[in-house]
Parts: C-alpha cells; sequence; structure tokens
C-alpha cells in the first residue's frame, strides 16, 4: 500500500538538515529544492580536497582522516553528480591522485593505513586496504557519468572488465560499485547475470520490512529512470519507499544502522541519509514540498 506523504515530511527533513547538517549537504539541499547556484556546493567541497588533489577530512564521515583517501574522492564525485556541477580541475585533480594511488595494474583501495592514527568506526579496518572492485568499479562509473576522460579512468576500466569476466562480488557494497560500472559496460546478457545474482549478495535487503543494516533496491536505483530499475517489479519498490518514509524520526531526520566514530560523526552521516531519503522520495514522486 502507497503510504501518503504530507509536507510535514519535507518541512521536518529540511529543518533538520539545516539544524544538524553539515556545510556541504545544506550547499546540496539548497541546490536540489531551493533553486541555489550548483557553484555553492563545488565551493564546499573545495575544503575537503587536498594538495596532493584527492579529498579527505572525513568527507565520508566514517573516518576523521585528513589525508586523501578513495572513498572520499568517490563521496566527492556523488556531491557534484547529484548538484548536477562539474569542475574539470578539480575531478582532473582528484583523477591524477586516484593514478598516484593506484596499483600498476589500475585499481585502488577504499582506504590505506594513513587513517590509522584517527578515529574511525569499527568495520574501517585493515580490509579497506585491499585495491578492489568496491571502489575502482564506482569511480570508473561516476567518471562515466561526468564524460570525464583520464588515463586512470581507462587503465582502471580495462581492470574493472577483467575482474567482472571472473565473476560478480559476493557482497552487496562491491555489487553496488560494479553496476556503476556495468551501466555503462553491459549488455542484455548482463543484466540478466545481475538480476539472477543479487539474491545471493550479502548485506542485500531485498525485504523492506527487515530492520537490519543493508543495501536496498533503492540504492540500486533512486530514480524511476534508473539504469537498474529494470531489476525490480513495482511492488517491491513501492514497498521500500514506504518503508522510507516510515524510517523518518521524530526529530525530522533519517537514523542510521551502524555506529560512527562520535557524535558529530553521526549527525554528519544523519545528515547525508537524510538528503538521500528526500532526493529519492522526490523522484518517485512521493514528496510535496510546496
Amino acid at each position: 500500500m502507497r503510504e501518503g506523504v504530507g509536507m510535514e515530511t519535507f518541512t521536518a527533513a529540511r529543518e533538520f538538515i539545516r539544524r544538524e547538517g553539515r556545510l556541504v549537504e545544506r550547499r546540496l539541499f539548497a541546490t536540489l529544492f531551493e533553486g541555489a547556484d550548483p557553484a555553492g556546493v563545488v565551493d564546499a567541497l573545495r575544503g575537503y580536497q587536498n594538495a596532493d588533489g584527492g579529498f579527505g577530512h572525513g568527507l565520508e564521515p566514517d573516518k576523521r582522516c585528513p589525508d586523501s583517501l578513495a572513498i572520499d574522492v568517490e563521496t566527492a564525485f556523488d556531491i557534484l553528480l547529484a548538484a548536477g556541477a562539474r569542475d574539470d580541475e578539480m575531478i582532473g585533480r582528484a583523477c591524477d591522485w586516484l593514478q598516484s594511488a593506484a596499483t600498476p595494474e589500475g585499481p585502488v583501495s577504499l582506504a590505506t593505513p594513513v587513517m590509522e592514527p584517527y578515529p574511525k568506526a569499527a568495520h574501517w579496518s585493515d580490509w579497506t586496504y585491499a585495491p578492489s572492485l568496491n571502489p575502482t568499479a564506482g569511480l570508473v562509473g561516476r567518471l562515466d557519468a561526468f564524460g570525464f576522460e583520464h588515463p586512470w579512468r581507462d587503465q582502471a576500466a580495462a581492470w574493472c572488465a577483467s575482474a567482472l569476466a571472473q565473476g560478480f562480488p559476493d557482497e552487496a557494497h562491491a555489487m553496488h560499485e560494479s553496476m556503476e560500472y556495468l551501466e555503462r559496460h553491459s549488455d542484455e546478457a548482463d543484466v540478466a547475470k545481475v538480476k539472477e545474482w543479487l539474491p545471493k549478495l550479502s548485506y542485500y535487503r531485498a525485504d523492506a520490512a527487515d530492520p537490519e543494516y543493508g543495501v536496498t533496491p533503492l540504492h540500486f536505483a533512486p530514480t524511476p529512470d534508473s539504469f537498474w530499475r529494470q531489476l525490480f517489479d513495482d511492488q517491491q519498490l513501492e514497498g521500500h519507499l514506504d518503508r522510507l518514509v516510515a524510517d523518518q524520526q521524530a526529530d525530522g531526520g533519517w537514523a542510521i544502522t551502524w555506529e560512527p566514530p562520535g557524535v558529530a560523526a553521526t549527525l554528519e552521516y544523519r545528515g547525508i541519509e537524510t538528503l538521500r531519503a528526500l532526493r529519492v522520495l522526490k523522484a518517485y514522486d512521493r514528496l510535496p514540498t510546496s
């Protein structure tokens, strides 16, 4: 059953972001919902870009490391794409850093041991130091979405093609990253294989009633015109949209189901998730904003 959404849903979420969100989420909200210039989002991101071209300073809030990490580069790309903004110098410098951080074959790791001296969530451990499809495939996919050409993108894309030819990952986050790449590098047979593979993934939350942490169909298809929307039927998506509406908290924001390294990081991630929820609900015509 489609759950109705009133104007109070949007108003409460807006006030949560204004009250608790970081500057970058507030600027992105203003761009997406209030018609603000996307240049403000780019300006907010500049504070997270290091002299080496990479991004750090906890742009992804689960670790408070100031040094450049690939996960923070990916987060910056996501924010730019959401805003409909493109800054070639910013993106090019980030690609140069990715090239410097990659193995000779092209892949990068989510993080490196430089984060060890800093507060971080428990799940950010040494497994994140292995170069892999997560985040390499996702970074290539985002550069494809920009239409941004760079030698590292081409080298990493070739590595992704080779890695995926050996088999899909067995974990939903890595599969999500791989699907960012496959969106522009797949055929009908690949799509069928992905659909068959999804139920086998750890951390894939197909059931909207499941309260546990996981990657849901709305992560794979955040808008009705998403490439991967074809994997899910209307009933499944409607169930997850109903659940997303129901998960709004009394303070107006959305909760998270993991433990960031501190109170500030928790609020920062709640701001990110609240903005994500608003974007999804708006895309699926569940959110009146005026």
